[in-house]
């Protein structure tokens, strides 16, 4: 009790800080921005009776369920250690499968609710492995389909899970090489990749009782992703940007791997994602990121149904989360940069549309900060473009900033609600976030650019975006800052040991130190990867002095300035010894009131707990504030 009462005192005086410092802008509490969702992860029961969504209970997620004629609401499970993870997923009987992830022992369950009884049972429980569900089986109910590294931590097995009865049959079993599996409409796998780690494969079998066969062969460079089979002879949907910078939804002829024709293309960004509906059979939709999301419809049916939604929920970009069989109910989520989300229901035939709840009631949209599309061009001449969020008021120029580049590397940043912009542009600071070279999404050239540039040219556009906020007079070159997680992390570090005089700190979060490690220690499961990352960001053997050259475990003695570090002790990816070693020769060489370290034994790569994430939060605002001051 008392810990806590420490905690609540502390959080009330960090908002005290930031009241004097901005008077004008409403203080929004730290926990209202990083609380645990309120309602979330929503779908419907494919017969169209129930509603299912997370819900906080003693702060872990929990599974409710809505009954649709009566409207009453019932809890379903009652964990308080961990939570309901919200990949979740009915299954065609109203039987609700759902997981846990033990984070202490490393352990994964597996559960099966029935909504008929409101009974739950423990179906698979297994140590040290990873599992994910594939498809479940319209024809055969209790019956789903999972990968799962149980027989070989490297590879994922394909295995079939009757939920009733818990009897586990494998299915496929990975010959070594195989890292994506594409289920068809009746559950058979007829398509999955493989790949060396640099190049990649697509195979085909024309049933279960035949051998795949590669019909597509492509490098690191060019990408092929399957959607669906599109119903006619063993032709299927994919996005493909073989033979253009773009990714494009294309029509492959899946016997060899021929493309037949393109679906739609867009000049200036990678179609990211295709829609098909597997009741009806049809390809829906296609979507990419520009400066904001868009959408092109394929399918008139589902644009009326979206041209009504648009019309009632204006001003929010609009997704179907979920549908029932029928596909007259349908699960739409909406958000906007100010806006963590709200979900709705929507009745087709009816042409009704209910609220089902919000992600976060206590946040005004008045309170938050426009988040705004930017671009300007690299000092090499090349164009890029990010995201600028400027704090609320009328000061426009001379404003505090973070850099807050994108994790990955090959990533990008899009435009949304993020909680970590609104609550620093709240507390008074712009927020800067660049897509540098080597970002996804903007096609094939503008990624490769970036390969083998972790601590080159991506920097060096970091740099140059913050440059151009200087010379816009955005930015007050005194008061500049830098935080990120993984990679974005590693940004900061690096900006701090080869830009001394730019940033006045950093914070950090699951960070990446040391890059010969990062690539060695990589999980099992992670392996298929590995050969990928030595084209794309390095060969330890080959590519040693440079890696060695800009990885910071290397660099302490460049690093001055103040630097605040948080990692989670669970983290796949994180050398923890190698982390602490770090931690200690940085504060040897810049002083231990320079670098403060938070290791949270029991959190993973992002901090799940509420309480972790308030006390981050808590320590980042201070930290920033007192290392924000106009350099002499």
């Amino acid at each position: 009790m008392l810990k806590h009462f420490r905690i609540l005192i502390f959080i009330y005086a960090v908002m005290g800080l930031s009241a004097c410092r901005q008077h004008k802008t409403t203080q929004i509490p730290i926990i209202d921005f990083f609380k645990t969702t309120e309602k979330s992860a929503f779908k419907i029961s494919p017969d169209g009776k129930y509603i299912s969504y997370l819900k906080p209970y003693k702060d872990k997620q929990n599974l409710f369920i809505q009954t649709l004629a009566n409207g009453h609401e019932r809890m379903a499970t009652s964990f308080n250690d961990y939570s309901v993870r919200n990949d979740y997923f009915w299954t065609y009987d109203n039987q609700i499968v759902f997981s846990q992830d033990i984070i202490a022992t490393d352990e994964f369950k597996m559960f099966a609710l029935d909504i008929t009884k409101f009974s739950v049972r423990n179906i698979l429980s297994e140590q040290k492995v990873r599992i994910s569900l594939l498809n479940r089986d319209k024809h055969d109910p209790d019956v789903v389909t999972i990968k799962m590294n149980k027989r070989d931590p490297a590879n994922f097995d394909i295995y079939r899970l009757n939920i009733r009865t818990g009897v586990l049959t494998m299915y496929l079993v990975n010959p070594g090489n195989i890292t994506q599996w594409y289920p068809d409409a009746d559950g058979k796998i007829r398509l999955v990749k493989a790949s060396d780690g640099v190049d990649e494969n697509v195979m085909f079998r024309p049933d279960e009782n035949s051998p795949f066969k590669t019909i597509i062969a492509n490098n690191f460079k060019t990408s092929v992703k399957p959607i669906a089979f599109t119903g006619e002879k063993n032709y299927f949907y994919a996005l493909s940007n073989v033979n253009r910078d773009k990714a494009a939804l294309v029509e492959i002829n899946a016997e060899d791997g021929k493309e037949i024709k393109v679906v739609y293309a867009s000049d200036n960004a990678d179609i990211q994602d295709a829609i098909y509906s597997r009741n009806k059979h049809r390809l829906e939709l296609v979507s990419w990121d520009a400066a904001r999301p868009q959408k092109y419809f394929i399918n008139p049916d589902i644009k009326g149904i979206y041209d009504k939604l648009l019309n009632e929920l204006k001003g929010n970009e609009v997704d179907i989360a979920d549908r029932d069989s029928a596909e007259d109910k349908f699960v739409v989520s909406t958000y906007t940069d100010k806006n963590p989300g709200s979900f709705y229901l929507y009745e087709n035939k009816a042409s009704k549309l209910t609220k089902l709840g919000d992600a976060n009631t206590t946040l005004k949209t008045e309170e938050l900060c426009d988040m705004k599309p930017v671009s300007f061009t690299a000092s090499d001449g090349m164009p890029l473009n990010g995201y600028l969020t400027l704090p609320l008021g009328n000061k426009k120029t001379n404003l505090p900033v973070v850099v807050l580049p994108h994790d990955g590397p090959f990533s990008h940043n899009s435009w949304g609600y993020n909680p970590e912009v609104q609550f620093l542009a709240n507390r008074g600071y712009a927020v800067f976030q660049v897509n540098y070279r080597g970002s996804t999404g903007f096609g094939k050239a503008f990624h490769s650019a970036g390969f083998k540039q972790v601590g080159g040219k991506m920097q060096q556009d970091i740099t140059d975006g913050v440059n151009w906020l200087i010379k816009n007079k955005i930015a007050n070159p005194k008061k500049i800052a830098f935080l990120g997680g993984g990679f974005g992390g590693f940004s900061a570090l690096y900006g701090l040991s080869f830009h001394p005089g730019m940033y006045n700190c950093a914070v950090v979060q699951h960070c990446l130190i040391n890059f010969f490690t990062y690539i060695k220690d990589a999980p099992p499961f992670f392996k298929p990867s590995v050969k990928m990352m030595y084209e794309m960001v390095g060969d330890p053997e080959k590519d040693a002095s440079q890696l060695r050259a800009i990885s910071p475990v290397f660099n302490t003695d460049k690093i001055k300035a103040p630097v605040l570090i948080f990692q989670g002790a669970k983290d796949d990816r994180a050398n923890i010894s190698e982390l602490n070693q770090f931690v200690r020769e940085l504060r040897r060489q810049n002083g231990n009131d320079n670098v403060k370290y938070f290791l949270k034994p029991n959190e993973r790569t992002f901090f799940r707990s509420q309480r972790n994430r308030t006390e981050m939060y808590a320590e980042i605002e201070l930290f920033l504030d007192n290392n924000m001051r106009v350099k002499p």
